[in-house]
């Protein structure tokens, strides 16, 4: 009978050969298929994360594992230990008035089967959104101090599931680095750093 681990990978190769939005860059990048009681969901990579295969493995993810690093999981066991999903696997290309290209409603629709279906395979404990759009797909709100630093649930297939936003850790954003954002982030650090899905990943 084939495992989860297994039914992750075959998920992933037909994930990397998805087309379905033309106005993407690809290449898909996808996090490594780890059977994990936590999905971090990301936003969509930037510029370099399909050069190295991974994501958040630029300016913004240096910053993101320096938080985890904090409370107990560096990168490369974080990487091995926690599954790595985003509301859209293909970076979005460039806004023409600066930044990257938000990602449009279809493009975000096509690809939340990837993650219903990740979700499904899984059945995490936990999931860690990080950044605006990637809290949107999850829960309501207006403003990110509203979230950050909560420790929210929702009900899926009659599963209950913890969420916990994190702010996006991008160097364009000073949100994080400003009050009340900078006590919020810490706040939803501590309650990652206690919960029961993280300590069993730290192998507490």
């Amino acid at each position: 009978m084939i495992n989860v681990a297994e039914k992750l990978i075959v998920h992933q190769q037909v994930l990397k050969a998805c087309s379905l939005c033309p106005d993407m860059v690809g290449p898909v990048v996808t996090g490594q298929p780890v059977e994990s009681r936590i999905v971090l969901v990301g936003q969509a990579p930037g510029a370099k994360e399909g050069e190295f295969a991974r994501p958040f493995a630029w300016t913004a993810g240096k910053t993101l594992f320096k938080w985890f690093n904090e409370i107990g999981l560096d990168e490369q066991f974080f990487r091995s230990r926690v599954y790595m999903a985003a509301v859209c696997r293909c970076f979005p290309g460039k806004n023409p008035k600066g930044g990257d290209r938000v990602p449009t409603e279809r493009e975000i629709q096509n690809c939340s089967v990837w993650m219903e279906s990740e979700l499904d395979l899984l059945e995490p404990d936990l999931l860690i959104p990080v950044g605006k759009l990637a809290i949107k797909q999850l829960l309501t709100f207006d403003k990110l101090k509203q979230v950050v630093g909560t420790k929210q649930r929702i009900i899926r297939n009659n599963r209950d599931i913890d969420i916990i936003p994190l702010p996006h850790p991008s160097g364009a954003s000073t949100w994080h680095r400003m009050e009340p954002g900078k006590s919020l982030l810490k706040k939803a650090l501590r309650l990652i750093q206690e919960h029961p899905a993280w300590l069993d990943v730290c192998g507490n």
